[in-house]
């Protein structure tokens, strides 16, 4: 298991790095402007206020911009898990999929290795991507905030990113629950990006309708507690988004035990229905 865990880490080594630093460097630039925003505290209050309601939901509502949790919501957390999520559902769809499509996942189970270590090991590499890239743009916001009057501890600041992960991580567990169900990884990742979607619009939208809000109770970013979280982890929420990514994980493993894996290319629904019935002979 963690021969598989050493090499799927190490073969995301790009994408890491490419995630990591380039939000990292976002943060430093973001968390240093905090400053000079708050000099003009007057003016862009105004500027704000001009804003439709409409517009600022998706951007953490009415949140004050000049307090710490409000500016961190506003300029990077309110919006990070749909740009990163991408990167997530499609980590979760192409697991164990991708390497089933391109034709090498029978040759690696082939191998001296049971189907729970080996999806185990994977899960764990997974997993352990999503914390490297969040712990890169972590020391980014880190260092950013030295030298400003925004005041946060290191570990203060940690606390948005674990609840960030979370919320990632029952993404990519949820596509990777799909790519068991579905014939093709592309299928996969378009649901999985869907879900995505439609989770953080109508989170956002819940806010200003009220009809929506019930719906959005049953969204796993209703339960994402954003820059907020400097303030301290709500535990409930955050053992709920774990709770539901691990059972998503526990039914992708029970469905990849009894998966005929196929040699190659995307499979089909293999549904007797959409069969061409046979002529009988006469």
């Amino acid at each position: 298991m963690l021969t598989v865990f050493r090499y799927f880490f190490g073969r995301a080594r790009g994408a890491i790095l490419g995630w990591g630093i380039t939000l990292a460097l976002l943060g430093l630039y973001m968390v240093g402007f905090y400053d000079t925003l708050a000099e003009q505290r007057e003016m862009l209050t105004m500027l704000i206020q001009q804003y439709p309601p409409e517009l600022m939901a998706f951007f953490g509502g009415a949140a004050d911009l000049f307090t710490p949790a409000g500016y961190l919501s506003l300029e990077f957390f309110s919006y990070i898990p749909l740009v990163i999520g991408i990167y997530a559902v499609l980590l979760g769809s192409g697991l164990l999929i991708g390497d089933e499509e391109n034709g090498t996942l029978d040759l690696l189970l082939a191998q001296p290795i049971s189907r729970t270590a080996f999806f185990c090991g994977r899960l764990l590499g997974m997993a352990a991507i999503l914390a490297a890239i969040l712990g890169i743009v972590w020391i980014g916001f880190v260092l950013g905030e030295r030298g400003t009057t925004m005041d946060v501890a290191a570990l203060d600041m940690l606390y948005p990113f674990i609840t960030l992960f979370a919320v990632l991580f029952i993404f990519a567990t949820f596509s990777l629950m799909l790519s068991m169900i579905l014939p093709s990884r592309t299928l996969t990742a378009t649901l999985g990006g869907l879900l995505l979607f439609v989770s953080y619009f109508i989170n956002s939208l819940a806010q200003l309708d009220e009809n929506l809000r019930d719906l959005a109770e049953y969204l796993p970013l209703r339960y994402y507690q954003s820059g907020a979280a400097i303030h301290g982890l709500n535990g409930d929420w955050l053992l709920g988004l774990f709770g539901f990514g691990l059972l998503f994980a526990l039914l992708a493993w029970l469905l990849f035990l009894q998966r005929d894996i196929r040699v190659s290319g995307e499979g089909s629904w293999r549904m007797p229905f959409f069969k061409t019935a046979r002529k009988q002979p006469r």
